[in-house]
């Protein structure tokens, strides 16, 4: 239980293989920055760049320096690997369309 001089919160990582979720008790006023330090994932996977990393609060990006409130679930995001605009870019000019859903219910072509 946190009380009135610290916040409980959680650092999250995931990749393709595991994912790894840190929960952690901070002063208040503590940032986001201070909180990826203090989990150790930067030195537990070293392609976490913290200077020049992507993070967020719940699914909503932040910047290293926003002070934490009681709860908050910090997010490390990973840099992507094909950008979505390129890859609509290259259907496109190969006159691929997009399907939505996968194709489960597509009519065959005869």
């Amino acid at each position: 239980m946190s009380s009135p001089e610290t916040i409980r919160i959680e650092v999250a990582y995931a990749r393709a293989d595991r994912q790894d979720v840190i929960p952690l008790t901070l002063p208040v006023g503590a940032t986001l920055q201070q909180a990826v330090e203090a989990s150790g994932l930067p030195a537990k996977y070293p392609e976490i760049d913290p200077a020049k990393g992507k993070f967020g609060i719940y699914s909503k990006l932040a910047r290293p320096d926003a002070v934490l409130r009681d709860r908050d679930r910090v997010e490390i995001y990973r840099p992507l690997i094909a950008d979505p605009k390129e890859v609509r870019k290259q259907r496109a000019a190969e006159g691929k369309v997009m399907k939505k859903g996968g194709g489960a219910g597509e009519a065959a072509e005869e």
